[in-house]
């Protein structure tokens, strides 16, 4: 069993940035493809970016390429995302996810095996 528990949400004015961190309970931390989601009110929700076990690969939803960025630490269980440039649109509940396997199409293709309770970003315009 796997827990995820998110931070480093909060307000923020259009432009600016916020990094969000997501840290794991469990030894087979480094084993896993991590990644983020979205959830915006009254939308489903969306894929935002995947990591690979190693960190050597990532994958960004459309909407939030070349402004986001994702990194893990494995000796610290932890995933990070940096937001840049956010807009109003960004605004969502952001969900940290562990895959099933140390491959990102785990994450980006349903294959998500662990949720975090999520975490609140609010960009005002």
């Amino acid at each position: 069993q796997v827990q995820l528990v998110e931070s480093g949400g909060g307000s923020v004015q259009a432009g600016g940035s916020l990094r969000l961190s997501c840290t794991a309970s469990g030894r087979a931390f480094s084993s896993y493809a991590m990644g983020w989601f979205r959830q915006a009110p009254g939308k489903e929700r969306e894929f935002a970016a995947a990591i690979s076990w190693r960190g050597g690969n990532q994958a960004y939803g459309d909407s939030v390429k070349g402004r986001f960025a994702i990194s893990r630490d494995n000796a610290k269980n932890t995933v990070y995302l940096e937001m840049n440039s956010l807009k109003a649109e960004d605004t969502a509940v952001y969900y940290c996810a562990a895959g099933s396997s140390p491959f990102i199409a785990t994450i980006s293709e349903g294959g998500v095996r662990y949720w975090g309770k999520g975490t609140l970003v609010t960009v005002s315009s």
